[in-house]
């Protein structure tokens, strides 16, 4: 190892050691300070029968799915629960969100939800959606930049391997 990688790590871990025992309202200062801001939403694909529920919202261009940006203190899947209400009347209880979105290009951050329904239920648009329709994914005639993001990832196969990750090369051994 050269001197100067030595020099570096040993620097690095001292301003570690430092950042540690500064007072936690400063560490969140710091960071802050120093990462970028994103917005963090929640949305869900309520489906029926492959139909799936989409909303038409005055500040989106097309179709988008129930959902939306998370008030302070939400978790998202509080969120989500929280727009569906208002934007559907209908009250639903979430599971594990299906695939999570980081979107670097406009700072937002998507959580994904999907729910399965037995029957179709009366739905009762209010809050921000003017509209609603149930549609086949494929078949939507406009949909926003973010719904279209939202549903090429719903649309992607979800395999249990993929989601356990695997060991591609070790120190000793890169680019096995």
């Amino acid at each position: 190892m050269s001197l100067l990688r030595v020099v570096r790590r040993k620097a690095y871990t001292a301003a570690l050691l430092a950042f540690r025992g500064l007072p936690p309202v400063v560490r969140r200062f710091l960071v802050r300070m120093g990462t970028p801001g994103y917005t963090v939403g929640g949305v869900c694909a309520i489906s029926h029968n492959g139909e799936v529920l989409f909303l038409r919202q005055p500040h989106r261009i097309g179709w988008s799915l129930p959902g939306g940006l998370l008030d302070r203190g939400e978790t998202p899947a509080q969120g989500v629960v929280r727009e569906i209400a208002e934007e559907t009347g209908l009250v639903v209880e979430l599971g594990e969100p299906v695939a999570t979105e980081v979107h670097p290009d406009v700072l937002r951050v998507d959580v994904v939800f999907r729910m399965e329904l037995s029957h179709r239920p009366a739905v009762v648009v209010g809050g921000e959606a003017k509209a609603y329709r149930w549609m086949r994914p494929d078949q939507v005639p406009e949909v926003d930049d973010s719904t279209a993001r939202i549903l090429e990832v719903l649309a992607r196969p979800h395999d249990e391997a993929d989601q356990r990750g695997r060991l591609v090369s070790t120190p000793d051994q890169p680019g096995r």
